[in-house]
């Protein structure tokens, strides 16, 4: 099918505090507000912001784990916020999870052939013969011995955990994988060999991935474009290279500021922010980021920003450094703006 495999428009997400009289409720926390995205099959998508900005409620809301209060999310074009049960069903098997803890994501009562074969007996029935052939077919992709099926969580590595989470997620031969923070829970040598993995099995099965993190290092690697979220909103969405070569927003700017430079010899930016992210349940008028922001004008205080495409194929919302001339962009105008193709993008090995 031709398009983008996943596309998201206008995705909102509010959370009710409280009860009052008629049962309205008292204030609400704006966890997601009005982002939209796409992403191409066998791309990598990257969502990046500090805790609380909304990127796992993303997740959770393209899994559908959660229900929207606004937007739409299309799978093929079907949006997946209409479907009842049983169609929403079919298209479990598009999109998989690989969820951020290896250790509490992976049921303890279950052997690790018992936990790959899981997803695919949920849709038919599998006798025992193919059943160990699947999980020794999928226990090698991901770089494990076939004779660990027999094994408990308890009895792996956090290495091997987060691999058998992936090894689950791949039993299904989705078209789309959703990681939210799949390597922040295990060391760096291991990150290391789950992230090339991810990328190994992205250029043999052809998988999109939305990669949710906050480690900039890790993003830099294995993205193709960036989003960057701050308060519920996407404030920079960019090719991964222009992304980190010249950041646009000042709120990018400070994220790669504040990354750790392994390289001495490399000159670090300055961008200086101070100050804590304001609160979900009353954000700021304006631009969500003006309390915080050294370029802040008068207009920041007033209008939210729309997000404005540039000449690189980026889209930015801030009224100092991309203005809006005319007419503003649409959201999902900027969800459809054309990604650098997969195929052009070079890879480096994370080691």
């Amino acid at each position: 099918m031709s398009g983008p495999l996943l596309t998201v428009e206008n995705l909102t997400k509010h959370y009710p505090l409280g009860a009052g009289f008629l049962k309205k409720p008292f204030s609400v926390v704006k966890a997601v507000e009005d982002v939209s995205f796409s992403v191409e099959a066998g791309e990598t998508l990257c969502i990046v912001g500090e805790s609380g900005c909304g990127k796992s409620t993303v997740a959770r809301l393209l899994m559908r784990l959660v229900e929207p209060t606004g937007g739409r999310v299309l799978i093929d074009g079907t949006d997946i916020a209409d479907l009842k049960k049983q169609a929403l069903r079919a298209f479990r098997r598009r999109m998989q999870m690989v969820f951020q803890d290896p250790y509490s994501s992976l049921n303890p009562r279950l052997t690790a052939g018992q936990i790959i074969t899981e997803p695919v007996e949920n849709f038919e029935r599998l006798s025992r013969k193919p059943r160990n052939a699947l999980a020794a077919d999928l226990l090698q992709k991901v770089g494990m011995s076939p004779e660990m099926m027999h094994r408990l969580p308890s009895e792996l590595s956090g290495g091997q955990r987060q691999r058998l989470g992936i090894a689950r997620a791949l039993s299904l031969k989705p078209a789309l994988i959703i990681a939210d923070e799949a390597v922040s829970a295990l060391d760096v040598s291991v990150q290391a060999q789950i992230l090339n993995l991810l990328v190994d099995l992205q250029q043999q099965m052809g998988i999109a991935f939305v990669f949710i993190s906050h480690d900039l290092g890790v993003v830099e690697h294995i993205a193709h474009r960036v989003a960057v979220m701050y308060l519920g909103r996407i404030v920079e969405l960019a090719p991964s290279e222009a992304l980190f070569a010249k950041p646009v927003h000042p709120y990018t700017e400070a994220l790669i500021a504040a990354a750790p430079v392994p390289d001495p010899t490399r000159v670090r930016l300055e961008a200086p922010v101070e100050g804590e992210a304001p609160s979900p349940i009353n954000p700021p008028s304006g631009c969500a980021f003006h309390p915080r922001c050294p370029l802040a004008v008068e207009r920041c205080r007033i209008d939210v920003p729309p997000l404005v495409p540039m000449a690189d194929g980026r889209v930015v919302a801030c009224h100092v450094r991309a203005p809006a001339r005319e007419i503003p962009v649409q959201p999902d105008v900027a969800a459809n703006i054309s990604a650098t193709p997969v195929s052009a993008v070079s890879k480096q090995s994370i080691y």
